[in-house]
């Protein structure tokens, strides 16, 4: 994670990517318009860039998961890994005491 501060206000975000999302043809490359905008919003070029990856993620026009996708995925996945080992301690406990119920030595 960075240790730079945000010094761009999520407005001002948007209107750069759409800015230039709406005049990329106006340029000869997509580089050529995020370099122009970028000069004139302050930022680098390389910032802008990661602004309109971003935004093409989450408009599902980039194939990538968005952040907040991807975040739930993981809790889930660990959700999944903890239900589970409760499940398998709960059948070993229950498999334990129905032994136990039969007067029979528990099998490992």
């Amino acid at each position: 994670m960075s240790n730079t501060t945000n010094m761009f206000a999520p407005e001002v975000r948007q209107c750069a990517v759409h800015t230039v999302l709406d005049h990329e043809a106006d340029h000869p490359s997509r580089r050529a318009a995020i370099t122009s905008r970028a000069e004139n919003v302050g930022c680098s070029a390389h910032t802008l860039l990661e602004w309109v990856k971003k935004i093409e993620v989450v408009s599902g026009k980039r194939a990538r998961v968005p952040t907040e996708l991807a975040n739930r995925l993981i809790a889930l996945e660990l959700e999944n890994r903890e239900l589970r080992h409760a499940r398998e301690i709960l059948c070993k406990a229950s498999i334990y005491f129905a032994q136990e119920e039969l007067d029979r030595p528990f099998k490992r």
